[in-house]
This record gives C-alpha cells, structure tokens and sequence, in this order.
C-alpha cells in the first residue's frame, strides 16, 4: 500500500478539479491507501490532520497597495513559502509520491523542483490548458479561440493583452517563462490528461511518452438515474455551470428564443445581471448542489453544454451520463470525446445559434429518443468512467512511477 501526497491550491469542492481530487482521496483510501493533503488555507476547507503545513491564504484579486502587489506578483511567480512547507512536510511524512492537481498562482509549479529534490515522483493532472497558455483559457479577450503561446513564446500572454490588463499579462508572461528556463515541468514524472485534446496540445511542450490519457470518473454507485416508476423526464432542458460568455450561455438563450420548452439555468457568474435582463424567459435558479442539483439532472429532458472555450473533460457532462439523461453539447474540447454524437446526446458546432436551436427541438419532439440516450449515457459512464475503473487506471499510473513498482 502507499502514502500519496495530493497536492491542490483549494482544499474544498470548489470546481471541478476538487471533485476529481476528492473522488481520487476517498478511492484511495478504501482501498487501503494512505493520501496526504497540502493545499492552500481557506475558511471552507475541509478537516484535514497536515492542515498545519498550508500555505497562508493569498488572494490575488484583493485591492492592494503597490509594496503589497510586487510582494504578491513575487509568490505568484515562486512561493518560498509553499516550497518551504512541501519539503518540511516530505521530510515528515515521506510519502511514496506526490500526485499534483491545481497548484498554480498560490503554490506554483516550484513545488515541483523542491519534491525532486527530495526523491519524490510527481504526477501532474492537467484539468486545465496553464501547461501551454499563461492565461490557461486559450481564448482572446475578443472571445476567438488563440493558441499563439501553444508553439510560440509566452509572451504573447502580454501582447496580444488578452487579459484586459497589461500588468496582468506581464505577470502571467514572466510566470510562464520562469518555469519553462527553470525546467519545472519537465521534472514531473508523469502527466494525466484527462481527455485526447488535452493530450495532444499538451504533448506540444511536454514530452509525449510523459503523458497518460485518463478520463475523468464519476461515482456511479450513488450517482443513479431515476427509478423506472417515476416520471424521471419532466419536458425541460438545463444548463448547469457559470454564467459568462466562453461557457456558451448567450448562444444557449438566443438558441432557446421561440421555443416552446422550458430552461432552467443553475449557476451564477459575472453576466447574470444581464442575462436575466435581456432572456427572461428562462428560469434562473442560483447556485445548486447536491441533491437538489442531482435532482434537476435526473429529471431533465437533456442537459446542455454549449461552451464557447476548449473544454477538458467536464464533470457536468459526466453527471449528467451517470444520471441517465443525454446531453447536448458544443464540439469543443474534450467534448466530442464525451458525447457520442446520436448515441448518449447529440453535438453542434460551437456559437452556431441555429444549428443550436434545431438540435434543442429535435430532442425536445422526441421524448423516445431522450429515454434511448439517456439509457444509452448511463452505460456509458458504467462502462468508461466508472471511480473503480479509474482508480485501478490510476495505480497503475502510480506504480509505473515509483521505483520499484508495486509496493
């Protein structure tokens, strides 16, 4: 059995990169593992017995004094401070490897020089695109997908201004490029890249042989579809997720415009004020989790994902499969990887209002078709991202590199 440090910037379900780290910890542990945790201090963090070696809270949005920001934009490139901890806790603990996760900005990549040092392996999950974008997002600030730092320098973080802040992108610039003439990612053992896109742009900067492709999982033991005698699909169609222009919400609400079918929109995010102005046809229910997030998934007609950026591999979308219900998502990303164009949900070309529309009214007529797929997605999720298949995959990864192999 092993000791795994699992390292990420938030100790809380703050996204989607907390739920695949905290399914990863629990996985582990009842198989028998033993999974340590440092992170970043926050007051909605979860217990946690290493809670002493957290770094201190950094808030990099804060309105701040100019001594106070250099100091700030210092840690955001190189925290001693993370760096200092790590090794305490390495040297403490000695844990067989360290599995990395969200770890830029408050804990920086130089944690990962600091664990080699110290004879650790380290894995590395790629849940969004910082490895080959400063910005991590791939998009202009014109909302065009950009890959110019992809295979050029990441200077273009502060030319092309695609943060809306010069300083911004200085920083975003001068952090990429500290840890690409350091080497910091080239020191990690092995890369997971939870979808095929992601391995193919990453393998861009990285080398290919260091990159395993592992899917998300989702839970599907507890996460279940509707019983057979209850009226799971109830006639509407459901966006989950934050409400700003690169997740697609404004091509989903001029799409829904004239349609005779309820939306329900979950989420909150920097357009909801105006949103909910200009569309007030759909319903707007706020944030939601839990079961009553899972019940609006289970008894939907189809979820929607119209996302506008290069999606990863969205745990929406896999909620939804696990909850039996199809999903109608844009073909970017990791998207089509998910959705099985006319099997488990149907795919549009991303931004396209009409193509949008008419996939909506087809699933929307066709409450035969909705049952087929969501059948159709919940085997899916059994059969493809089931935790136990992942956490199998998942050990094997960590055995290839630990030396010694399996312990």
């Amino acid at each position: 059995m092993r000791t795994i440090l699992q390292i990420n910037k938030f100790h809380y379900p703050k996204g989607g990169a907390e739920r695949v780290l905290f399914q990863e910890r629990r996985w582990l542990r009842e198989n028998g593992h033993t999974v340590l945790n440092m992170a970043m201090r926050s007051p909605q963090d979860e217990p946690c017995e290493q809670a002493g070696y957290f770094v201190r809270h950094k808030d990099y949005h804060a309105r701040q004094g100019l001594r106070q920001r250099l100091r700030l934009a210092a840690s955001f490139v190189h925290s001693r401070e993370a760096v200092r901890r790590v090794t305490d806790m390495v040297r403490r603990y000695r844990p067989d490897l360290a599995h990395l996760h969200n770890i830029y900005h408050q804990l920086t990549p130089s944690i990962i020089p600091a664990l080699k040092r110290e004879g650790i392996p380290v894995v590395l999950t790629l849940h969004d695109f910082k490895l080959v974008c400063p910005a991590y997002v791939l998009r202009t600030r014109r909302g065009r997908t950009c890959t110019a730092c992809v295979d050029g320098g990441f200077y273009h973080a502060l030319t092309s201004n695609c943060q809306e802040s010069w300083f911004r992108g200085a920083l975003l610039a001068l952090e990429a490029g500290f840890h690409r003439l350091r080497g910091s990612y080239e020191q990690v053992d092995r890369f997971i890249a939870p979808s095929r896109f992601m391995a193919d742009i990453a393998a861009r900067r990285v080398n290919p042989e260091k990159i395993t492709l592992l899917p998300n999982a989702i839970e599907t033991r507890e996460l279940l579809p509707a019983a057979e005698n209850e009226a799971a699909d109830q006639g509407y169609a459901l966006y989950l997720g934050r409400l700003s222009h690169e997740k697609g919400v404004p091509t989903l609400l001029q799409a829904h415009q004239g349609l005779d079918l309820p939306l329900k929109i979950v989420g909150t995010g920097p357009e909801e004020a105006s949103l909910r102005a200009r569309y007030p046809d759909a319903e707007y229910l706020g944030f939601c989790s839990g079961e009553r997030l899972y019940s609006l998934i289970r008894h939907s007609a189809f979820v929607v994902v119209p996302s506008e950026w290069h999606e990863n591999c969205p745990m929406v979308v896999l909620e939804a499969m696990a909850l039996g219900r199809p999903v109608l998502a844009s073909n970017m990303g990791g998207m089509p990887e998910l959705v099985q164009h006319g099997v488990t949900g149907l795919l549009f070309e991303s931004g396209n209002v009409e193509q949008l529309r008419r996939q909506m009214q087809a699933l929307d007529h066709d409450p035969g078709l909705r049952a087929a797929m969501g059948r159709a997605a919940r085997a899916r999720a059994e059969s493809a991202h089931s935790l136990d298949r992942h956490g199998r995959e998942l050990l094997r990864i960590y055995d290839e590199v630990t030396p010694g192999g399996r312990a």
